[in-house]
């Protein structure tokens, strides 16, 4: 079968530029985000015409690509939150993801309603879809690495990771008001199964895999110096185990997903107890190799979850090339009108900072923490497999394509606005912080 070269062209070219020019970018006030995006209109058909792609027709590979890259990113958020659930830096992370997650839908849906004359069921659908904040592509506000001690980073960190499972009840609320899923007489079944026990089944099934798993390796490797190298099937193993045993039990495997990476650096940091505060150290330890590392009884257990975390870190920037590519070539002019565009600066500028202040509200949040939070709500690709998701799972077509044409700009613009504003205030906000301690 005859293959064209241009995509491979075209790939090699992409990922070369990205990694030459990745130091540059993080000094300007752009996003790696936002040259992928440019690239996507460029490949997409209003200039070259060599990605022809509609949202309709390809819903369903849409579906799985958004899937794969969400999971990837709220595993490797879990690795990244190396905090006791004790901790009381989880709580402004929980809040935002329920309290001010649900009041985004309400407000969203309360505007759609209002605007557009359409059902609860259609407005609570568009909530859901832009409620959840982006893993993938808000990496440059959260946390840098697993000993950062920044709170706004690790709320909004949390957040991002928390809230793809919290809102996909109210997607299937959406849904079933609209006659599309089965809610229950009296809403029992989306209660009992949709929000209780997807939500709790799914945060234990990560949690008892990642422990499992993470305490099997470090006892071959401590104890019998076996199950050394390959983390990165570790990685896969566990990710695609504590999602594919989620979904197959109706629980979220978005939160199990999450949960798993949690467990697997809770074990790293409960047996890490003489290991050096920086992981930096492990791979430049005088005369030991990485193998020697990874058996090491004190050192393997960071060993371990630094490599798992990097391996992570990889595929989580080759998922987000993907879909914001993707997300390019689907934009069009007809985006750039005020039926769809009302909704973007409502959303950024009134209802999240409404939605921020109300959830945390007697947190002890510091007032500039309150403006970072509710300015940084970046949507992505959360909102893009949400949309997918229900345009496969029976979405009336009535309100598609209008869904569609929202969720699209609500997009794009975060990439853009959001990526123009986060070098420079990050940088003043780090400063600042810095100073205050």
């Amino acid at each position: 079968m005859e293959q064209d070269p241009i995509w491979f062209v075209i790939a090699g070219l992409l990922f070369i530029s990205m990694a030459l020019a990745a130091s540059a970018i993080s000094r300007l006030p752009l996003t790696t985000a936002m040259l992928y995006l440019a690239v996507g209109v460029l490949l997409g058909p209003r200039v070259s015409g060599l990605l022809q792609l509609n949202i309709a027709t390809h819903a369903s590979v849409l579906e799985r690509v958004t899937e794969l890259a969400l999971i990837v990113s709220l595993f490797t958020a879990g690795l990244k939150l190396r905090v006791p659930v004790i901790d009381r830096r989880w709580l402004n992370a929980v809040r935002l993801a329920v309290a001010s997650m649900t009041i985004t839908v309400a407000l969203v849906a309360t505007a759609i309603v209002t605007v557009l004359g359409w059902p609860w069921g259609a407005g609570i659908i568009v909530g859901a879809i832009l409620a959840p904040t982006d893993p993938v592509l808000a990496s440059d506000v959260q946390v840098e690495h697993p000993f950062d001690q920044n709170r706004l980073r690790f709320a909004l960190t949390g957040e991002a990771a928390l809230n793809d499972g919290t809102a996909f009840p109210f997607l299937l609320l959406g849904l079933g008001l609209l006659g599309v899923d089965d809610l229950g007489s009296g809403l029992w079944h989306w209660v009992a199964v949709d929000v209780l026990w997807a939500t709790t089944a799914g945060l234990g099934v990560g949690g008892a895999l990642g422990t499992a798993v993470g305490k099997l390796v470090l006892y071959m490797r401590r104890m019998h110096r076996e199950a050394v190298g390959l983390d990165d099937f570790l990685a896969l193993g566990l990710i695609a185990l504590a999602y594919g045993i989620a979904v197959a039990w109706h629980a979220s495997g978005f939160l199990a997903v999450f949960a798993a990476g949690l467990a697997l650096r809770r074990v790293e940091r409960v047996a890490s107890v003489r290991t050096p505060q920086s992981p930096a150290v492990l791979t430049t330890t005088a005369g030991l190799s990485k193998e020697e590392v990874a058996v090491h009884p004190d050192k393997a257990p960071a060993y371990m979850a630094q490599a798992v975390l990097a391996f992570n870190e990889h595929l989580e920037r080759i998922g987000e090339i993907a879909v914001v590519v993707v997300v390019g070539a689907l934009l069009s002019p007809d985006l750039l009108t005020w039926r769809v565009l009302w909704l973007t600066p409502l959303l950024f500028v009134l209802i999240r900072p409404i939605s921020v202040i109300v959830g945390l509200a007697g947190a002890g949040a510091t007032r500039r923490e309150l403006v970072l939070s509710g300015w940084f709500g970046v949507r992505g690709v959360g909102s893009i497999y949400y949309l997918a998701y229900a345009i496969v799972h029976g979405l009336p077509d009535q309100y598609r394509d209008h869904i569609v044409s929202l969720t699209l700009a609500v997009v794009a613009a975060s990439v853009l606005v959001h990526g123009v504003s986060v070098t420079p205030v990050m940088a003043r906000w780090g400063e600042k912080a810095e100073g205050a301690g």
